[in-house]
This record gives structure tokens, C-alpha cells and sequence, in this order.
């Protein structure tokens, strides 16, 4: 018998114009990368020591994609993007239930500020910068864009099985 766990951790994406009205939405799986696994291990199993808090940052470019072996320092397959001001939006799980947690009552919250196409997301450890861990990253099912006044909220689903 295989008693083997999945770790997998899911997005969805809601953009909002500035009239409040549902102009796109997407939910995707994402890769979670060596680093992540490796932070899912040593916070449970060795130091129990998880980050002080996780982030949620948006992905704005993408040429090659996603590798195992991406860290939130070096990535080279994509890049981020920042068409908001201020730091990446907090990622504030809820109750841990059934294997799975999510933030889905306080949603990641992008107040978009300039124009621009968006690929993606990621979970990282860092508000700003990239001293940090990043524990995955994933694309939306096509790019989509986002303009000055929308608001793009983001849910992100942890999940092991």
C-alpha cells in the first residue's frame, strides 16, 4: 500500500472594477516549490518553527515558467509585478480543518494603482523584498489584466492529503 501525501495549495483570483462589479475571476493549483517543501517539513516535523507571517505577491511576467528549484531570491523563468503601491497584501489563514486552511475570511487585497497584464501568483515569506522563503507559484489559466482603481482579491487554499 501507498500511503503517500500531497501537499497542494490552490488560488483564487477575484478582480473588481472600481464600480465593485466581478470582472474576472480564475483558481488555479500552483507548483510548490523545493524551498516550500522544505519549510512544510522543518516547521512540522523538526523546529516547528513556521515563518512569522506569509505574503501574497502577484506574478508579472513569465518566459520559461516555474522550477522546483525557484526561490523567492532567484527565479528566472518569471518575475514579479507590482502594479499597486505599498507592500504584498498579508495571507491570514482561518481555522485549520480537514487537512486544509485558507484565508478566505480575510482575503490578500491588491488596491491596483497602473495598468498592467498579471500571470499569476505566489506565497512568500517576506513583505517586501527577496530575502525570504517563497513557498509556491502559479498562473492563472491565461494572463489577465488589471487596471488603476480595480481591486484583485486573493484567495489562497493550503491543502494536504
Amino acid at each position: 500500500m501507498d500511503f503517500g501525501m500531497k501537499i497542494k495549495q490552490r488560488y483564487t483570483a477575484q478582480c473588481y472594477g472600481p464600480d465593485g462589479v466581478l470582472k474576472w475571476s480564475d483558481t488555479f493549483d500552483n507548483l510548490v516549490t523545493t524551498e516550500g517543501l522544505n519549510k512544510y517539513l522543518d516547521a512540522t516535523l523538526k523546529t516547528g518553527l513556521a515563518a512569522p507571517a506569509w505574503y501574497v505577491g502577484l506574478v508579472g511576467a513569465k518566459s520559461t515558467g516555474y522550477f522546483l528549484t525557484d526561490t523567492l531570491a532567484l527565479h528566472a523563468g518569471w518575475t514579479e509585478g507590482n502594479p499597486y503601491t505599498g507592500n504584498r497584501p498579508a495571507w491570514t489563514p482561518g481555522v485549520v480543518s480537514g487537512g486544509s486552511v485558507d484565508n478566505s475570511v480575510a482575503k490578500a487585497s491588491f488596491a491596483i494603482t497602473a495598468t498592467a497584464t498579471v500571470f499569476g501568483c505566489f506565497v512568500c515569506s517576506a513583505l517586501s523584498g527577496a530575502a525570504g522563503i517563497l513557498l509556491g507559484v502559479g498562473d492563472f489559466g491565461a494572463s489577465k489584466g488589471v487596471s488603476s482603481g480595480d481591486t484583485l482579491q486573493v484567495t489562497v487554499t493550503c491543502s494536504l492529503s
